[in-house]
């Protein structure tokens, strides 16, 4: 279950809305906003760049587990956070309350980056008429009752599938942020951003043996669209199948082989093992793979990557990141050629680059920093199963776990939740404990076929960088690399 990326998206219709949240964001109604300027003004005089970066935030999650609701837990919280940048200096300051006393302090220690003067201020970012998800609470017209009853109709709903199903969890999640951005040429800058999410995970037993299944979706858009039947039941249903294939499923043989890997989720190997080599900071600093290689080739004849944050209502698209540039389309690498690195304000000013948007922050309590949006690689032209039959004999990826990744070489160990083994280009049955070893540089030289069915995952990314989470969206066509190492327990 999946969405399709566009690969071209159409520009979207101005919404009132937004212009006007960009011209008077509410936010900014908790300060006297001519002295905010001014002490903004003041932490930031002699330095290269700076902002005032208000929020205010509302999450909720439901965890539903065995029959009965497990947890609940709803968290409001609101601040700002106050920055000064000075070359590769930055000097920030939060706090967790909007007051004039609390920004008079926070711009003390921010002007500390900027002390020794000097600095030549960097231009505002563009305005934009960006309105890729409604600016809405996704809980909007629904009672917390009847949430949690839709939790215990899921449970029920998978039990009643399959009586070889013996534990259901449930879980849903929703998020309202609100965030504020005031410059100190006077620009202030407006976003309301709507996270929703549900996830459906079975457990399965027969003789004696048990095995699990997961499902899930989501994104920047109202709740209504996780409830509605139609989509929850595709759910439960494809998390009950992911654990029958799993029941079935034999020892995965180890050994260096080629692999196809499936659409869509798969593409969070894409993300980690090349996406966060290609931000721009490991590239200034010189600790990536890819550093120093723009204009060469990276990867096989055809692979072009892009890192876009205009999805409409993706989990990992945003109106404007959270220096408050407009979201970008970025090309990364085309037809194997490396040609873009996703880039902040301070780091494209460093390398004499343009910022693209991808200026991101886990809170107010953080300083932005290059993050990916939703990274995928484009569609080429061969069909899925003509790849599968063309592996000879190696393995099926379709499903992802997790994984670990080191961003200084591209090395990579990722364990799979749905895989099959082939042979002689058929599929002869699934297998369970394989784990893909490689490493992106070779992952991206290795690709000897691009499928035509490129697709964004359902919505379930979370991304870990310095100790800051955001959501992000993954995605990539069916993909035939040569080279993989599979580790398993057949040899």
């Amino acid at each position: 279950m999946s969405f399709t990326a566009s690969t071209t998206p159409g520009q979207t219709a101005p919404d009132p809305r937004l212009r006007k949240r960009a011209s008077r964001p509410a936010l900014l109604e908790r300060l006297d906003e001519h002295r905010a300027l001014a002490i903004l003004r003041e932490a930031v005089a002699g330095a290269d760049d700076g902002e005032l970066f208000l929020e205010r935030r509302q999450d909720e999650s439901l965890v539903f587990e065995n029959g009965r609701l497990k947890s609940s837990s709803f968290d409001a919280t609101e601040g700002f956070g106050l920055r000064a940048v000075a070359g590769e200096v930055t000097g920030y300051a939060h706090a967790g309350e909007i007051s004039e006393r609390a920004l008079r302090r926070a711009a003390e220690t921010a002007r500390l980056a900027a002390r020794t003067g000097g600095g030549r201020a960097a231009p505002p970012p563009p305005s934009t008429n960006h309105a890729l998800y409604a600016p809405e609470d996704p809980l909007h017209g629904t009672r917390l009752e009847e949430r949690i009853a839709l939790l215990g109709e899921i449970d029920a709903r998978a039990r009643a599938r399959d009586p070889k199903v013996v534990q259901v969890t449930v879980s849903l999640s929703a998020s309202l942020q609100e965030i504020a951005i005031l410059r100190p040429e006077g620009e202030r800058i407006g976003d309301i951003r709507p996270l929703c999410r549900l996830n459906v995970s079975v457990i399965v037993e027969r003789g004696g043996r048990r095995e699990s299944g997961t499902a899930g979706m989501g994104g920047r858009y109202p709740l209504a669209r996780l409830t509605a039947p139609e989509n929850w039941r595709k759910l439960v249903d494809e998390a009950i199948r992911v654990a029958n294939v799993n029941l079935e499923a034999v020892p995965a043989p180890a050994g260096e082989m080629p692999v196809v890997l499936g659409p869509g989720w798969p593409g969070i190997l894409l993300h980690e093992a090349i996406g966060h080599g290609l931000e721009g900071d490991f590239n200034r600093k010189g600790t990536s793979a890819f550093a120093g290689l723009m204009g060469e080739r990276i990867a096989a004849p055809g692979v072009t990557v892009v890192d876009d944050g205009t999805v409409p209502e993706a989990r990992g698209s945003i109106n404007i990141d959270d220096e408050g540039t407009p979201a970008t389309r970025t090309v990364l690498i085309e037809d194997g050629i490396l040609t873009g690195y996703m880039q902040d304000r301070q780091n494209a000013r460093l390398m004499g680059m343009a910022p693209t948007g991808n200026g991101r922050r886990q809170s107010h309590a953080h300083p932005p920093m290059p993050r990916m949006t939703n990274t995928m690689m484009l569609a080429g032209d061969a069909r899925p199963e003509d790849l599968v039959a063309s592996l000879g004999d190696g393995i099926w990826a379709v499903g992802f776990g997790g994984g670990q990744v080191d961003i200084t070489s591209g090395k990579f160990v990722f364990s799979c939740t749905e895989a099959y083994r082939v042979e002689k280009g058929r599929i002869v049955a699934p297998l369970k404990g394989a784990t893909l070893i490689g490493d992106g540089p070779s992952v991206l030289r290795g690709v000897r076929g691009i499928g035509n069915d490129t697709a964004l995952d359902p919505g379930l990314g979370t991304c870990g960088k310095a100790g800051q989470w955001v959501p992000v969206g993954v995605g990539q066509p069916s993909l035939l690399v040569e080279g993989l190492t599979v580790g398993g327990s057949r040899s």
